[in-house]
């Protein structure tokens, strides 16, 4: 099955940093955004953060809003989340995902197997 693949995550200590790293060529063309989504164990998906591959928009949930950045090499059909001053609630398997109603919409179309990322002391 076509998917992304993503890396990146580990354990870091609060006020910590950890770059992601999502490998798209799995995901097909067809879409309007690509970004990140989290989940928590017991937890519902919550996005993280689009964008957009028709413009220039970007879009980040309010709770990491200046602190992530995510970015884009189209060349090397790679998807990155830089996530700095991380905190304990950031913890959650981040997943590399399709967004197929653009990155207006938390909906995801193609997602890879996740990356565990843990903020703790």
């Amino acid at each position: 099955q076509l998917q992304a693949v993503e890396s990146g995550g580990g354990l870091v200590q609060p006020g910590g940093s950890l770059r992601l790293s999502c490998a798209a060529s799995g995901f097909t063309k067809n879409y309007y955004g690509i970004g990140w989504f989290r989940q928590a164990p017991g937890n519902v998906r919550e996005g993280v953060s689009c964008i957009s591959t028709v413009d220039d928009y970007i879009r980040y949930a309010d709770s990491v809003k200046g602190r992530f950045t995510i970015s884009m090499d189209n060349a090397k059909n790679m998807v990155y989340l830089e996530m700095n001053s991380l905190k304990p609630e950031d913890t959650a398997v981040y997943y590399c995902a399709t967004y197929t109603m653009g990155c207006e919409v938390w909906v995801y179309g193609r997602w890879g197997q996740g990356t565990q990322v843990t903020v703790s002391s």
